[in-house]
């Protein structure tokens, strides 16, 4: 359990109050800046596009419980037990959560989710070119980005009221990518190769945002990937005898220098961008160091000391993943409290570490550059 004088408690706090305030329909967002959010990215953000799809091979236990059983007490296609950091930040903003695409009856007035688990920044014919599977959906950030325009071309009377509407809007823009590495790692390739795809993936980040900036968006995040090597999944997958591949977290370290390489060169490709887009609001979200930030703080956050690897769903032993018996799966069990590990399923995070994570980048400083942006956006905490 978390300490007594832990902010924590606060904080939490805080995103309960704003989660029923938020259900109860948000009759009143007088200041409020940010009236929408349009979300583009995979399973980190997916709210319930690929359920709708037609979930199937690792992917399809997340139409089931336990799946969204800490929240919401039913699967709700969000890969996690609960919420998920964009459920956080649309709270944060007295915004409602942002319904998925493909939800044809839901309520798109404060923005849409074309986020898909499994998502990929790069299209299908790359990975078919390089002998990759992809198994779970072909809803890459291109098909995203088409309907992104579909939607706004939908709802937009005219240019002047499109703009207008993208001036109080928020893009999340990502993340995105990662699958593009997780298939061809678990697919069996080298890091060596698979650094080779880093400037691919980046262009088609930066391509996607130079899209949606060229349809009127003016305030953008783009975050990073995640230091994958603190990972379940990688652990399991990855594991070695070299006490020397590990570094003093037990992360492995080939990985996570891969991660941040990636990140590096997407940094770099931000800041040009923004150089040449000197009217729009560009944010790097840290997803890396914001993670690194919660696991070395994890036992005053109340995680278990013995578990911070480990996933709460699934089965095996060290890490508890088995890619052959995934969580929900036949076989594969769930702690007894999710709120005690950082990791879900050995892939995903659980609520609670989620919701540290957007603490973190919304007000931990793992969000930048976020001078004067803050003050802007009214209604960040």
């Amino acid at each position: 359990m978390a300490p007594k004088s832990s902010p924590l408690k606060a904080v939490s706090f805080l995103f309960l109050v704003l989660f029923f305030w938020t259900s109860a329909g948000l009759e009143e967002r007088e200041g409020c800046y940010i009236k929408a959010i349009y979300s583009l990215g995979d399973s980190i953000a997916d709210t319930g596009n690929l359920l709708r799809e037609g979930v199937g091979g690792a992917f399809a236990p997340i139409a089931h419980l336990p799946y969204g059983e800490t929240t919401f007490h039913r699967p709700t296609g969000r890969c996690s037990d609960g919420l998920l950091m964009i459920d956080y930040l649309a709270s944060s903003l007295n915004l409602p959560f942002v319904n998925p695409y493909l939800d044809k009856e839901a309520n798109f007035n404060h923005g849409v989710n074309f986020a898909v688990a499994g998502a990929t920044a790069l299209d299908h014919s790359f990975f078919k070119e390089r002998g990759i599977l992809m198994p779970y959906t072909n809803s890459s950030l291109n098909v995203q980005l088409d309907w992104l325009k579909t939607h706004l071309d939908s709802v937009c009377s005219s240019e002047t009221d499109c703009t207008e509407k993208l001036n109080h809007a928020l893009f999340l823009v990502g993340e995105i990518g990662g699958n593009d590495y997780n298939y061809a790692f678990f697919g069996g390739k080298s890091i060596t190769e698979v650094i080779s795809y880093v400037p691919h993936v980046v262009q088609s980040i930066i391509n996607a945002s130079k899209e949606v900036i060229d349809m009127g968006a003016v305030q953008l995040v783009i975050p990073g990937n995640f230091p994958i090597g603190c990972f379940p999944s990688y652990l399991t997958a990855s594991r070695s005898s070299d006490p020397d591949a590990y570094d003093d977290r037990m992360c492995l370290k080939g990985l996570n220098a891969f991660a941040m390489l990636h990140n590096l060169k997407l940094q770099e490709a931000i800041q040009e961008l923004r150089q040449s887009h000197p009217h729009v609001i560009i944010m790097y979200a840290d997803y890396y160091h914001a993670f690194l930030h919660l696991l070395d703080n994890a036992l005053d956050l109340g995680f278990a000391k013995n578990s911070l690897m480990k996933a709460c769903c699934g089965s095996g032993s060290e890490y508890n993943f088995d890619a052959s018996k995934m969580c929900g799966s036949p076989g594969a069990s769930t702690c007894d409290n999710p709120a005690e590990l950082i990791s879900w399923d050995g892939i995903h995070l659980t609520q609670k570490a989620y919701m540290i994570m957007a603490r973190e980048l919304i007000s931990g400083g793992f969000s930048y550059p976020s001078y004067g942006v803050l003050e802007k956006w009214k209604c960040y905490y």
